[in-house]
């Protein structure tokens, strides 16, 4: 069931693995959008890792995609699954006697999309965790129905893993929107030869290369990236 129908751009952002640059590259989208004036909202529905600052719980990937948001929801519509251990969420959920819903994820994404121009959803890890016994992310992003921008992070490895990941978003029957190369090892040798390999294997185009950045903000993310390849960004026809 798709329920992107309404919203002006929406996207799911997945990953290659974790700690790769979601949430840079998924700010540094909302930071593109705002830029143009257009009413945007990260969500980040499943989080893992968290501090109670003031009472309130914080993750880290959910503050930089509030910072980059431009509407504001509760937490528990921005994250309606936050786990305080730094662990596989599946098994935070289990520790903590919760069994996590798709329909929870879903009615919170509906509300941010009436109240918005643009939402970027982020998964958590790669695009096949985890997050009960019968559900994992795949099947979160199937439900949703966006479109897919996947990050790959630019290490040893990252073609197979690239590779692998354009093979279960297609399992799903999701359209792979576009992809960005983030540099994830400084030292990786034949950085543009790894970037060559994969244009030629990857039919959706490459929306930029995030080098290495000595301040990993989104403005400086975005600076590097070509959003508007995306289809049904704003602005673009």
């Amino acid at each position: 069931m798709s329920t992107a129908g309404s919203s002006r751009f929406a996207c799911f952002v997945t990953g290659t693995d974790t700690e790769i640059g979601k949430t840079l590259i998924s700010s540094a989208m909302l930071h593109a959008l705002g830029r143009q004036g257009v009413k945007a909202a990260g969500m980040k529905p499943v989080a893992a890792g968290a501090e109670e600052r003031d009472g309130v719980w914080h993750n880290d990937d959910v503050d930089r995609l509030n910072a980059a948001s431009n509407v504001r929801f509760e937490p528990e519509i921005v994250t309606p699954y936050l786990w305080r251990e730094p662990i596989a969420p599946h098994i935070a959920a289990r520790l903590a006697g919760v069994q996590m819903f798709s329909s929870r994820i879903l009615q919170a994404y509906a509300q941010m999309q009436k109240a918005c121009d643009a939402v970027v959803v982020e998964g958590v890890g790669g695009f096949c965790v985890p997050l009960s016994d019968y559900f994992d992310t795949a099947d979160l992003a199937r439900e949703l129905g966006l479109p897919v921008v996947m990050v790959v992070g630019l290490r040893l490895g990252c073609i197979n893993h690239a590779l692998l990941t354009v093979q279960a978003i297609a399992a799903q029957g999701l359209e792979l929107a576009g992809w960005v190369a983030n540099t994830v090892d400084p030292d990786m040798p034949h950085v543009q030869d790894n970037i060559e390999a994969l244009r030629r294997r990857l039919s959706a185009p490459m929306l930029g290369h995030v080098p290495r950045l000595d301040s990993a903000t989104s403005e400086a993310a975005a600076e590097h990236i070509d959003f508007t390849l995306l289809p049904g960004w704003p602005g673009t026809h």
